[in-house]
């Protein structure tokens, strides 16, 4: 039974009496003494005051087992039981007496712990009870319990003494909080006060980026790194557990933002090509940082540390990198062991080989004795093995190639920051156009290189791109770790820039001439022996191998991909250096003899640079004996690396050039882009050409849009403010080969759009034309719900011309009625449209349809004036089907649409001006009498599937002035026509795709009219 349950057969009345009796009452006051206030104290059977004996006890025990037996129900227990219940219990009380704690101590306690503890006390007293019994001696002990602490909780010392522990409590607990404080690294106010000095100072040493190398005469070697700084991508191979059931997955590529390496990881290995960006991340890391505030940064360059010898402890961080500060004594220490620091150590690969593994031993007793703070350590790729730092922890990154539209943000930024935006579209359409100079931009020391150059001269790169690879190579062989303060740091290797170069433009050679981008390490350790007897400075600094791993490391141009194997780290540097090897030992025949291998184009064109005069005229000259396209305009792209050339060379080489650029025609154009991508960087911009010739360049620059996007996009954007319809709409018709948003950005947004229609057919397409300029006119091509197409158009009230094609998807018509202002609406090839009647509230005047869904609705469209239909038709009557009151002035009747009935109803509509017939059903003397009613019918057009046999019985029409003939082979008989149509002025013969004939035997039927030939 549960003390409450008790508590309802036990009368409060009984139990409240037998506590205060077996307790003594106590004075007021806080009971302040020198030893607390024992319960053997407070019971009033032990000690000086007692009142009540064992037999009291025992009595009062017996009267409360008595009337838990007298109470109403079932006993709870045998009655026979009763005398060993009371003793049982009488044990237990008695026990208080034996307990050592005070009052305080059993409140805290709580009355099922003190029960336990009598129960603890005296073991023996349920020897021999029953299960029921048993159980009701523990139910009154717990009662009993929780009166007499509450009993406790009433005397007027309690409260006292509870507040005067409590208060000893709280003093003790601060003086071990205070202790523990002391004993805990935290900042002092010292600490604090250097902080706020020391965050700025890192912060505005830091924001500037210095680019090493270059000292052109109007750029600053200084810049704003907030200005300036890109955020480039980093990757790493990752594995993934394989989940139940599942194989395990091979690694995967990860890639992420750079500066985000250590919100997932405290310590990274991160790796990059020369001038990749890797101190410049540090520079970003270390000011964002000191801005935050979250962190304290160090940067550590490797190379200023080693110069005094023995890297520094924390203590001495500052000072080795000439920090004009000077911090709190054990500033640095207190930092790190509170897991606060952000270290940056760069340059792994600046440092002496030897001095690498002692590094290394640095690093990791730093991070062992300080764990919980973030290291980042930086290195080109082949400075130290795979996983060199992978057992400690360290993740392993590396810096991807700039992609185009990092290229295109770097070049915008350093615009912006050299305040010189007038040479920023110049130099991105250069970038765009010119293939080798694109590939050498891959990363922001390269980019920066051709940004400052092009300032330099006013808006031009070098007439010849020699120079600018003559000063890529020097700022990457020499300069720049000149400049840098660096000597030897592989194996004692230093090599000059023109040993470098001699040993690398053999490697070079050897990879052209393979015709590969890779090469075994072994075999360039084997070029490098035979070549070092020639060049003296690199023979004496070692074997092949140190010298080529001193190469790899130092010269930025070669990397190692994987294991064993060599590559430039750009295609361009290899040919440039391999075209200088060749022109050297004299091998232009061998050069000329590959210029049917599109992959020597920009060979030759390097060999053209480096060649004197006399040997540039040979090469051309062998070029222009071929006598195709593709390599009279390599010759032609040649003459900008020919600086000095016999001028008859050059000229026959303009003269044979002209007859191809600009393109004259769209024939001109294809012929034109065959040629291939070297086409984009010789085509001229919009200045000084015909019309015919500017449709003529966007014709051929769009051909080439899917093999160089890039450069093909730089020539339509010079187009994108002509007048010329042609023109328009041939940049217009050519989105789908680009990125939608870009090309909407750079050329459509730019458009003058007076009768031109955008085509979307894509799902990026869609989502573009929500964020453009509102176009009056739209074509939505392939399976999409109209409702997302309608939705994409942000102004439906604009668009006067809709076409909607090839969707089988279900149309319903009715999502067009807030296109207020649709005049045209075109539905080819839509099997599922519906609800044409939903259209009659709209102003439309001309519908032209072909395979769509229902057509019943159109008897309600009353607005029309033209009327286009290709399909079966329901009922016998074409009037069952046509708007009944619409002004209709032009019909076109296609395939099917008189299978059933024929024009039987065509004269109810008496406007008809011009009626146009692609019958497959033969015309009928009925179907000519309905066409002979039409009073106002001035132009026919006739299909040549009508000619001869399904022409009929066709009368005298003398008020037609124009007949149009479609689709026309050239051998059909025609003759039927003669003297049919008296009043013709006007003839139009089209036709059939790809045919040609003379028009003399149509024109001897209507001998005073005008013909025209529309071929196509």
């Amino acid at each position: 039974m549960e003390p409450a349950v008790l508590g309802g057969k036990l009368a409060s009345s009984l139990v409240a009496p037998l506590v205060k009796k077996l307790f003594v009452t106590g004075g007021p006051g806080a009971g302040l003494v020198d030893r607390p206030v024992r319960l053997t104290q407070l019971v009033s059977f032990r000690g000086e005051q007692r009142h009540l004996g064992e037999a009291e006890v025992r009595k009062l025990a017996g009267r409360l087992v008595g009337a838990s037996l007298d109470s109403p129900g079932e006993p709870p227990f045998p009655p026979d039981e009763a005398d060993a219940v009371t003793a049982a219990l009488t044990s237990r009380l008695l026990a208080l007496g034996e307990l050592d704690m005070d009052d305080v101590q059993a409140v805290r306690l709580g009355h099922q712990e003190l029960a336990k503890q009598l129960r603890v006390r005296a073991p023996s007293a349920t020897g021999g009870l029953s299960a029921d019994a048993c159980h009701l001696l523990d139910s009154v002990t717990e009662w009993a319990c929780l009166h007499i602490l509450e009993f406790f909780t009433r005397r007027s010392t309690f409260v006292a003494r509870t507040l005067v522990t409590q208060t000893r409590g709280q003093a003790e607990l601060i003086a071990k909080v205070d202790e523990l404080i002391t004993r805990t690294p935290r900042p002092d106010a010292r600490d604090t006060a250097f902080e706020r000095r020391y965050l700025p100072y890192v912060a505005e040493r830091h924001n500037h980026l210095t680019i090493y190398g270059i000292d052109l005469r109007d750029s600053p070697d200084r810049w704003p790194l907030e200005v300036v700084y890109l955020t480039l991508e980093a990757t790493t191979g990752e594995e993934r557990a394989a989940l139940p059931g599942e194989y395990a997955e091979p690694e995967r590529t990860v890639r992420l933002p750079a500066e985000d390496a250590l919100l997932t990881h405290d310590r990274v290995l991160l790796r990059g090509d020369a001038g990749s960006g890797k101190t410049t991340l540090v520079q970003w890391l270390a000011v964002t940082a000191a801005r935050d505030g979250d962190r304290v940064p160090y940067v550590l360059p490797l190379r200023t540390l080693i110069r005094t010898g023995a890297v520094p402890s924390p203590a001495a961080f500052l000072s080795a990198v000439g920090c004009p500060l000077t911090p709190p004594d054990g500033w640095a220490e207190r930092v790190l062991t509170a897991g606060r620091g952000l270290l940056l150590v760069d340059g792994l690969d600046e440092i002496p080989a030897a001095e690498r593994h002692r590094t290394r031993d640095w690093l990791l007793a730093l991070v062992r004795a300080f764990p919980g703070n973030r290291w980042l350590l930086t290195s080109r790729p082949t400075a130290v093995r795979p996983d060199w730092l992978a057992t400690e922890g360290f993740r392993e990154l590396a810096l991807t190639p700039m992609g185009q539209a990092d290229v295109t943000t770097f070049v915008r930024r350093w615009h912006t920051a050299a305040q010189a935006p007038e040479y920023e579209a110049k130099l991105l359409d250069a970038l765009r156009t010119k293939r080798d100079l694109a590939r050498l931009a891959t990363n922001p020391l390269l980019c920066g290189l051709i940004c400052a150059l092009h300032r330099e001269r006013r808006g031009y790169l070098p007439t010849g791109r020699k120079e600018l690879y003559d000063a890529a190579l020097t700022m990457l062989l020499a300069r720049r770790d000149r400049e840098r303060g660096m000597g030897a740091v592989d194996d004692g290797v230093e090599l000059g820039e023109e040993a470098q170069l001699e040993l690398l433009q053999r490697l070079a050679y050897a990879l052209v001439l393979s015709g590969r981008t890779e090469m075994d390490v072994a075999t360039a350790e084997g070029i490098v022996e035979r070549s070092l007897p020639s060049v003296a400075s690199a023979a004496g600094q070692g074997d092949a191998a140190t010298v080529l791993r001193a190469l790899v490391l130092r010269s930025g141009l070669l990397r190692q991909p994987a294991e064993g194997v060599l590559h430039f780290v750009h295609r361009t540097f290899q040919d440039y250096l391999g075209a200088r090897y060749a022109v050297e030992e004299g091998h232009l025949d061998v050069i000329a003899g590959r210029a049917d291998d599109t992959q020597w184009e920009d060979v030759i064109r390097m060999a053209v640079a480096h060649a004197r005069p006399g040997e540039r005229a040979v090469l051309l000259r062998r070029l222009l004996a071929e006598d195709t396209t593709r390599l009279t305009l390599l010759a032609l792209a040649c003459l900008e690396h020919a600086t000095a050339l016999d001028p008859a060379v050059r000229t026959e080489v303009e003269a044979r050039a002209a007859a191809l650029i600009p393109p004259r025609s769209k024939e001109d154009a294809k012929a034109l882009a065959a040629a291939g991508p070297l086409v984009l960087e010789l085509l001229p911009g919009p200045e000084g050409l015909t019309d015919a010739e500017a449709h003529g360049v966007t014709v051929a620059a769009s051909l080439l849009a899917e093999r160089e996007p890039g450069g093909a996009l730089a020539v339509l954007r010079r187009f994108r403010e002509h007048a010329a319809l042609d023109v328009r709409r041939q940049l217009v018709g050519t989105w789908d080969r680009f990125e939608a948003r870009e090309y909407a950005t750079e050329v459509l947004d730019h458009l003058d759009r007076t009768e031109l229609t955008l085509t979307c057919g894509t799902e990026a397409q869609r989502r573009t034309v929500a964020g453009m300029r509102s176009w009056s006119r739209l074509e939505f091509r392939g399976d999409h719900r109209l409702g997302d197409s309608t939705a994409a158009v942000t102004e439906p009230d604009v668009v006067e011309v809709l076409r909607l094609l090839h969707n089988s998807a279900p149309v319903d018509l009715g999502a067009l009625w807030t296109f207020r202002a649709l005049r045209r609406l075109v539905l080819i090839d839509c099997p599922s449209a519906r609800g044409f009647e939903q259209l009659a509230g709209l102003p439309l005047r001309e519908l032209v349809t072909a395979r769509v869904g229902d057509v019943t609705g159109l008897r309600e469209l009353n607005s029309l004036r033209l009327l286009s239909l290709t399909q079966s038709l329901p009922g016998t009557r074409v009037a069952r089907v046509l708007p009944a009151s619409a002004p209709l002035e032009y019909l076109f009747l296609g395939r099917g649409t008189t299978e059933h009935g024929g024009l039987r109803g065509l004269s109810h509509w008496s406007t008809l001006k011009v009626l146009s017939l692609a019958l497959t059903a033969p015309l009928e003397a009925e179907d000519w009498t309905e066409i002979g009613r039409l009073p106002e019918l001035t132009g026919l057009y006739l299909s040549a599937s009508l000619f001869p046999h399904r022409l009929g019985p066709m009368p005298v029409l003398p008020g037609v002035i124009e007949l149009r003939l479609a689709a026309f082979e050239g051998d059909e008989d025609v003759s039927a026509l003669r003297g049919r149509l008296p009043g013709v002025r006007r003839l139009v013969v089209e036709t059939a795709p790809g045919a040609r004939f003379d028009t003399t035997p149509f024109a001897a039927l209507f001998p005073g009219a005008d013909v025209v030939l529309n071929e196509r």
